[in-house]
């Protein structure tokens, strides 16, 4: 695909490959901006279910126009391969990076997550996916939520989503999610809380050593507290994170604005 012309684009290098697709940095003759496009990967093209997942990930994100979340331009098919066109963002997955923070650039970028995932709430729609993969961190420090391919729209019961259907990524996936449950916003406050944990201690808060461990974990074990790993942390950016952590939803923080408030709080 490497200096490929598709339309009015031109492959300029990979960036990337996922379970939803294949990611390259490309250029928009027809505007003169880089990109990033986003196509569906060949193998799978064939699935009309992967296609109406890869369609409403363009559905669900375009409807957001925040900072913190990648921005969408368009929805294109070519040569029978649909593909979308995205902000291209220059910078590191926090996967990449979060070995390297310290406490207050954690935080700094928890509170640009929270405020990322309010958007999406906001708008109705649920990300089911957050982990450090996902996410992106700026040259200039600015945080971007990426891909939103196993987002759900509040209220759409399609096939896609439909109720028993486990998607997402076990380690960060939430109890009702990996139980195969219906999952709303309260899902992605339990998958934060298991990336703001494993940004403050450099741990994950569940340990099994195979899936099925690692979910029994998820469902059934409550984690230490950080401070347990970490004596340093306070007791009250402790409190945050667990709080996020509850088995049941009704337990957890009700809005992830509220965590954001909470950060910003515990720094000040």
């Amino acid at each position: 695909m490497i200096d490929a012309q598709i339309t009015h684009y031109k492959i300029l290098e990979k960036l990337g490959e996922g379970g939803m697709g294949i990611v390259y940095k490309a250029h928009d003759t027809k505007l003169n901006r880089t990109v990033a496009l986003k196509f569906l990967p060949s193998h799978v093209s064939a699935s009309e279910q992967d296609k109406a997942r890869f369609i409403q990930e363009a559905q669900s994100a375009s409807a957001l126009n925040h900072p913190n979340v990648c921005t969408i331009h368009d929805i294109q098919e070519y040569d029978s391969q649909l593909f979308i066109v995205m902000e291209y963002v220059e910078g590191q997955t926090l996967f990449e990076k979060k070995s390297n923070l310290t406490e207050k650039q954690a935080i700094d970028i928890g509170m640009q997550i929270a405020d990322g995932l309010t958007a999406a709430h906001e708008n109705g729609i649920v990300h089911r996916d957050i982990k450090p993969d996902n996410i992106m961190v700026r040259k200039d420090g600015r945080v971007i939520i990426m891909d939103f391919g196993l987002a759900k729209l509040k209220g759409d019961v399609s096939r896609l989503t439909k109720e028993g259907s486990t998607v997402g990524t076990a380690g960060y996936m939430s109890p009702e999610q990996v139980q195969g449950q219906d999952v709303d916003h309260r899902s992605d406050i339990f998958s934060f809380g298991v990336v703001l944990y494993e940004l403050f201690t450099g741990e994950f808060p569940f340990k099994g050593v195979h899936e099925t461990a690692l979910i029994y974990e998820i469902v059934n074990v409550d984690p230490v507290p950080m401070s347990s790993v970490k004596p340093e942390i306070d007791a009250g950016l402790d409190g945050i994170v667990l709080e996020c952590l509850q088995k049941e939803p009704a337990e957890r923080y009700q809005s992830v604005a509220e965590v954001a408030k909470d950060l910003r709080r515990f720094k000040r």
